[in-house]
């Protein structure tokens, strides 16, 4: 791997997704990628005692999925990367435990998806893991107890709110050859522009993609129609219009490349406020939908940009603003002889 311009990586090696996992809740079930989805579970507890449980089973649902279709064992995994919402991360922390895999978790809230593939990437280049598994999970219920009010307080929300993604994706990455290459990774900055609400992460997120997007223009050189799809993690109805306004202005048109993974998981007539977010809503739409139209050649060159809102209860009720991040991956099709 080497360094390309100020933020982002290059991957030296050819580094592939061999395989992805996806499992989601009712209501993404319900939206129009149905179909691109491993497992559904027909209602927000998926058959189990509690929310958190809930949660849990479907990162290892999605996990085991993306194992399958990899035809691996957990043991011939050298890594597993993971990271949720929940405090202290205990979805991926106690699937970890059943696993018994060698584990890095991670955090950087809804934009943790393409963080852990892009570091997970970078382990396989750089010699330390033949294969990894880069997993992520959030669930509309937990993360609304913690993060908000429980869905029993039926507190009222702005049209800006979005609607927390009840799914998990996951991913195995190796250096064995398949139609999915991971080209490249541009790590972003905590940037904060003093945005207090939690019920507008659309808002709140904007600037990071903006910053991880442009800086990925320039240090890779490259324009937006040097891809056929640009797609944001969670900005929403709210914030893709922001992203795009904000990179026009220095030059970049992204109009008619761009979409963003909480808008397309979703019906317009679905009550979801200003569309979907959490960790699963840019992972289940990538390993999902996106990964499937590029091996159907529909793309070949696409930009995954994951958002996530570094915030906690504590410091939204400390009257803290909300730092937020941004990290973006580079996924390519390529034939495979």
């Amino acid at each position: 791997m080497r360094k390309q311009g100020k933020q982002s990586w290059v991957y030296e090696n050819p580094i592939y997704i061999n395989a992805t996992g996806t499992a989601v809740g009712p209501r993404e079930a319900k939206g129009p990628l149905a179909g691109t989805f491993d497992k559904s579970f027909e209602n927000l507890h998926c058959d189990e005692g509690n929310w958190e449980l809930a949660e849990r089973k479907l990162m290892e649902t999605a996990v085991q999925s993306c194992l399958n279709k990899g035809e691996l064992t957990k043991e011939q995994v050298d890594l597993f990367l993971a990271g949720d919402l929940l405090n202290q991360n205990v979805t991926s922390n106690y699937l970890a435990r059943s696993l018994s895999i060698p584990f890095l978790c991670m955090f950087g809230a809804c934009s943790t998806s393409m963080e852990t593939l892009a570091v997970g990437s970078a382990l396989v280049d750089g010699g330390f893991a033949n294969h990894v598994v880069a997993a992520v999970s959030s669930h509309n219920a937990t993360a609304e107890r913690q993060f908000r009010y429980p869905t029993e307080y039926g507190g009222q929300k702005p049209k800006t709110a979005t609607s927390t993604v009840t799914g998990a994706g996951a991913a195995l990455v190796s250096k064995k050859k398949s139609s999915i290459r991971v080209e490249a990774a541009t790590i972003g900055k905590v940037m904060d522009y003093g945005a207090k609400d939690p019920f507008d992460m659309g808002s709140a997120m904007a600037p990071a993609a903006y910053d991880t997007i442009k800086t990925h223009f320039e240090d890779m050189g490259r324009l937006p129609t040097d891809y056929d799809l640009i797609v944001t993690g969670d900005l929403s109805g709210v914030g893709s219009p922001i992203v795009k306004d904000m990179l026009k202005e220095d030059g970049y048109n992204m109009e008619q490349v761009h979409n963003d993974c909480g808008l397309m998981i979703y019906n317009s007539d679905q009550e979801v406020f200003a569309g979907g977010s959490g960790c699963a809503c840019s992972a289940v739409v990538t390993y999902g939908h996106l990964i499937q139209a590029l091996e159907k050649g529909k793309y070949k060159r696409i930009l995954v940009v994951a958002t996530g809102a570094l915030m906690s209860p504590t410091m939204v009720q400390q009257k803290e603003s909300i730092p937020t991040i941004a990290h973006g991956v580079v996924l390519m099709r390529e034939e495979e002889q």
